[in-house]
């Protein structure tokens, strides 16, 4: 809103500071700030406010040190991670931009889905929540949102032929801008892979259905992503720190893409109207940092699926809005082991019961935090320990932009 109302007076007057907002450091530099200070600030008030209504979390006993201390911590905190993302970005952003605007329904939409499943668990005293069908349907459906979007409409293109001047960096030709299902490849020299060749292979007449692969592609990723944010979930500032790297790693990205010079300098693809992401970008690890304030041990207030569920979508969002959705693998590391050793427990568990008629285990406990926590290790030391391996992870995602 600030944006546009800055962008009135510059077309009307000459008005002192007003060309400010043309800069994307400027607006996401003040974005990451405002909303840092709003989850600082507010976030308190939030807390005493949970306290006051008994949203406290309730733990099973579940053999874990320090575990039964944490029952009656306030949950629901996604709601200060929400609001302290949400302000700047509606200030600071162009809010015509498709791809912010997909962004705030991303937020919305999670953030709605994981505040129904709190709320059930707290209110309702129901301890398993929103079913998990009615989650997976709501995951879908934004997969369904995002898919659609990405592939149809107009304004989201991509420029693949940027000429530059050798000697004075000026753009001395740009290609039209295209619509594209293509993604990036990371470690490879010529890294773009078409989705519509898996079918265009057979005929090229299918190029027109590309649709029918590309969407049930973005559908996995975003119910992937949203639930290993979830899982990991699980000790205090876990989650919301090793979120906070990755998505800061992504704002690099959406601003590379963005900028046809690094673009081109980087040989990768030019994406118009992205880098208006790099505010969202930062408002949103501002509001983590923010969080973490608050989260880390011993917490005092939990993000809850309000907050894992959101930070999830968001960041399959801007992965899949950057070509980079096949990095995910690399730079959501953490997120993707917690998901396997849950999959790997339960499947061989029914695996050795039904085959030797003892469930056995591969893990102490899923997910793979717990684990280390069955082990002996202090919740702070694993959460620290994990914060390292994600910093080295998002370091080997962004050497990607060079190593071929």
């Amino acid at each position: 809103m600030l944006y546009h109302f800055l962008k009135y007076l510059d077309s009307l007057y000459d008005f002192p500071g007003a060309g400010l907002y043309q800069y994307l450091s400027f607006r996401a530099a003040i974005a990451a700030i405002l909303s840092l200070l709003i989850s600082l600030i507010f976030g308190k008030r939030i807390i005493k406010f949970l306290q006051k209504q008994q949203v406290g979390e309730s733990v099973r006993d579940l053999g874990l040190e320090g575990q039964i201390q944490k029952a009656g911590t306030p949950t629901m905190g996604g709601l200060i991670i929400i609001m302290s993302t949400l302000i700047p970005v509606l200030l600071f952003t162009d809010l015509s931009n498709i791809y912010i605007i997909l962004l705030i329904v991303t937020t919305l939409w999670m953030g709605s889905i994981g505040f129904l499943d709190d709320y059930i668990k707290v209110f309702k005293k129901d301890k398993k929540g929103l079913k998990g069908k009615f989650k997976v349907f709501g995951q879908v459906g934004l997969g369904i949102i995002i898919g659609l979007t990405m592939y149809f409409h107009d304004d989201i293109t991509v420029r693949n032929d940027i000429q530059l001047d050798s000697k004075t960096n000026q753009i001395v030709q740009i290609t039209n801008e295209e619509k594209s299902t293509t993604t990036t490849i990371p470690f490879f020299k010529d890294n773009e892979l078409d989705y519509s060749k898996i079918i265009t292979w057979i005929s090229e007449d299918l190029a027109s259905y590309a649709w029918i692969i590309f969407i049930p592609i973005v559908i996995f990723i975003v119910t992937a992503v949203s639930n290993g944010a979830n899982l990991t979930d699980g000790i205090d500032g876990l989650a919301a720190g090793s979120s906070a790297i990755i998505v800061l790693t992504l704002g690099i990205f959406a601003w590379v893409s963005g900028n046809v010079i690094f673009s081109d300098y980087l040989n990768v693809m030019n994406i118009p109207r992205s880098g208006e992401m790099t505010i969202f970008i930062a408002a949103f690890t501002g509001a983590l940092i923010g969080f973490l304030w608050y989260n880390t041990f011993p917490a005092q207030v939990f993000m809850g699926d309000t907050g894992s569920l959101t930070i999830g979508g968001i960041i399959a969002v801007i992965a899949i809005a950057t070509r980079k959705e096949l990095l995910l693998p690399i730079l959501c590391g953490i997120f993707l082991a917690e998901n396997f050793s849950v999959v790997m427990q339960v499947g061989w568990f029914k695996y050795t019961k039904k085959k030797l008629g003892e469930g056995k285990r591969i893990f102490l406990m899923s997910p793979l935090h717990h684990h280390f926590q069955k082990k002996g290790f202090h919740e702070s030391k694993i959460v620290v320990r994990f914060w390292i391996i994600g910093i080295l992870l998002a370091v080997i995602s962004i050497i990607t932009l060079k190593v071929r």
